[in-house]
């Protein structure tokens, strides 16, 4: 126990026999259960798996039958942890890429919100050894995550070393978060309609010999679309369902008319040009107010909801 809290580790486990073992060995002693999740791993790793749980009273070995991606694992453990009656549950990494020591810190930060979430992007020296790719694909992922959210306040929304209360967890749709890499993201525009309050860390990236099974191109193209529906949902919840303010007002009549203004100037344009003719200036001065006064307005719509509290904060 840790702060009166009963706290749970979940490791999801998939191609982690050489790190595993070294992970679960630096877990600090107020750890009250260690879950570990076998993701249908087809190397070493299911009777590693099964071999510390002989070894140590605190392991619960759990065996998928099919890959189910990082998700699919936590959601396995996060139901192990709510039935064991703990506090908190810890998502760690089996690789080595996230350090322990950090663990008592995630739980420390629960004292005033219900999830906390380790931020890589604090210190700038730690920035700077962060691979480019990694860095620039986090910096524009991370910022549709936001919009997706509503956690407009967060610095690195895809870290997923996090803790968070079981409490919250009751609250949450399992079937509406992700099975596979989307899960980080998933979990955060889930965490929103409970109305949790999140905290950050401070904590340095580590990156060593092992190879990371998230694929950049499926990042890029597969996150976006997800990201771009969970917004729309988010605005539509928490703007026309459940309240109705200013910025739905903002939304409802800036969205039309910066669209009017675009379509309509475009379709002139192409239509004078193609006769060789000069627009007159009265469809010019249509196109531009209605396009200026549409996009003023959802840059209001848009100040309001990065400042704004989360409608379903309790």
């Amino acid at each position: 126990m840790h702060n009166n809290l009963k706290i749970a580790v979940a490791i999801p486990c998939y191609k982690v026999e050489h790190h595993l073992r070294q992970v679960v060995a630096e877990l600090p002693d107020f750890i009250d259960q260690v879950i570990l999740v076998d993701d249908c791993s087809p190397d070493g790793t299911p009777l590693l798996i099964d071999t510390l749980a002989k070894a140590d009273s605190r392991i619960t070995p759990l065996h998928h039958d099919r890959n189910r991606g990082v998700g699919g694992a936590m959601k396995s453990a996060f139901g192990e942890a709510i039935k064991m009656g703990v506090d908190v549950v810890v998502k760690l990494d089996g690789d080595g890429q996230m350090d322990v020591s950090y663990i008592e810190k995630l739980v420390d930060a629960l004292g005033d919100a219900e999830y906390a979430k380790g931020n890589r992007l604090f210190d700038r020296r730690t920035l700077q050894r962060m691979p480019a790719i990694r860095r620039m694909g986090n910096m524009g992922i991370g910022f549709m995550v936001k919009a997706a959210s509503g956690y407009w306040n967060i610095s690195d929304p895809v870290n997923g070393f996090f803790a968070i209360r079981t409490i919250t967890l009751k609250q949450m749709d399992f079937d509406r978060i992700a099975e596979r890499f989307f899960f980080e993201s998933s979990m955060l525009i889930e965490i929103h309609y409970t109305g949790a309050r999140i905290s950050e860390v401070s904590m340095p990236a580590i990156y060593g010999s092992e190879k990371s099974n998230l694929s950049i191109g499926k990042t890029l193209f597969s996150f976006p679309p997800k990201l771009f529906t969970a917004w729309l949902r988010r605005l539509h919840l928490s703007y026309y369902v459940f309240d109705f303010n200013i910025c739905s007002l903002y939304i409802l009549v800036g969205l039309p008319s910066f669209l009017f203004g675009l379509i309509f100037g475009i379709c002139e344009w192409i239509h004078y040009a193609s006769i060789n003719s000069p627009s007159p200036t009265g469809t010019i001065m249509v196109a531009m107010l209605t396009f200026v006064l549409g996009f003023q307005m959802l840059l209001a719509a848009a100040q309001y909801d990065i400042s704004s509290k989360n409608p379903f904060e309790k």
